[in-house]
């Protein structure tokens, strides 16, 4: 079973940039979708990126699109974000997620992965 462990969050001014990183243990995610979430205090989780295992295709919110990517080392076993032009909006924790087999489209749903890692809290000042 993987195991998922994000760092790489913390406090920023707006205008600032961070990239979080999610490291994958356990087993190689070589074959795994991968994605980021999000959760603001008192709102649902939401979609902010993924990628599919070949790394061939990705997709990003439109409320992150022109600001962040994700991208896939494999060789790593770990999943990036890269934030810049952060938002107080984008203040949330960002959780990174993983599912198991071949996808032709990036999967958006939280429905969609069944391993979350733990999370990282991202405060964008203003």
């Amino acid at each position: 079973q993987v195991q998922l462990v994000e760092s790489g969050g913390g406090l920023v001014q707006a205008g600032g940039s961070l990239r979080l990183s999610c490291a994958a243990s356990g087993r190689t995610i070589t074959n795994y979708a991968m994605g980021w979430f999000r959760q603001a205090p008192g709102k649902g989780r939401e979609f902010v990126a993924g990628v599919t295992q070949s790394a061939g295709t990705t997709r990003l919110a439109d409320s992150v699109k022109g600001r962040f990517a994700i991208s896939r080392d494999n060789a790593k076993n770990t999943v990036y974000l890269q934030m810049n032009s952060l938002k107080p909006e984008d203040t949330a924790d960002y959780y990174c997620a993983a599912r198991d087999g071949v996808s032709p489209v990036v999967l958006t749903s939280t429905r969609s992965y069944d391993i979350w890692g733990q999370g990282t809290q991202v405060t964008v000042s203003s």
